[in-house]
């Protein structure tokens, strides 16, 4: 006769780490995304959660090891997302994908889960933008995180061009991901230029103009 295994239940010792970890990342990322690495201590995220610092201590070996723990815990589920909606597009396409359509999958999908996922996200997304524009150690983290996402809309970009040169098309996803990551950033720079007629935190407005003005800047320069 075999046997149903019973569900594991975890103890509610376990359950209390948990949810203490998640406070912990919340509130770093939080931090973080306000005042970057070098401006948050483990102290001020202890103190933010209520802890006393050597908790965190015991947890993570530096500052360094928290802020890349906050970052991967995101990154994996926008990564996923933006890949999941890459193949599900090109499996419509078929044979023939369009600029935008490969553009739409991978950017409307991001701002979409900043759009729907609240502060926290919100938090992450100007996090993000901080590590993208941080030569020394961004440039990694965004490598190990982002790098087969990005190819795989390289792909479906060659695809949608065959007789664009490839550097154009390396050029074109240059400036797609610099526009995202400043829209990421919500600096209110362009609330003050507009005079308040665009805000920077307006991500559905971002959507609804960013893959066409995009797709147009890549026939642009790949029909020269």
């Amino acid at each position: 006769m075999t046997q149903i295994a019973k569900p594991v239940r975890r103890s509610r010792k376990a359950e209390q780490r948990a949810e203490t970890m998640e406070q912990i990342y919340d509130a770093a990322e939080a931090l973080f995304s306000q005042h970057g690495l070098y401006g948050v201590t483990l102290k001020d995220v202890a103190k933010q959660v209520g802890v006393h610092h050597t908790l965190l201590n015991y947890y993570f070996a530096d500052k360094k090891a928290l802020f890349d723990a906050v970052f991967a815990r995101r990154a994996v589920v926008t990564s996923e997302r933006r890949m999941q909606a890459l193949d599900a597009y090109e499996a419509e396409a078929g044979d023939k994908p369009t600029v935008e359509g490969a553009l739409r999958a991978f950017l409307d999908t991001d701002l979409d889960t900043y759009i729907e996922g609240g502060e926290g996200w919100k938090n992450y997304a100007k996090l993000g933008a901080q590590v993208a524009n941080t030569p020394a150690w961004g440039a990694d983290l965004m490598d190990q995180h982002f790098d087969p996402v990005v190819l795989r809309l390289i792909g479906l970009l060659k695809k949608a061009l065959p007789d664009c040169a490839e550097a154009d098309i390396f050029w074109g996803y240059h400036f797609v991901t610099g526009a995202l990551m400043l829209t990421l950033a919500r600096t209110g720079r362009i609330d003050k230029l507009s005079h308040g007629l665009c805000h920077s935190d307006d991500f559905g407005a971002v959507k609804e103009r960013m893959a066409s003005f995009m797709a147009a800047g890549f026939l642009a320069i790949c029909n020269k």
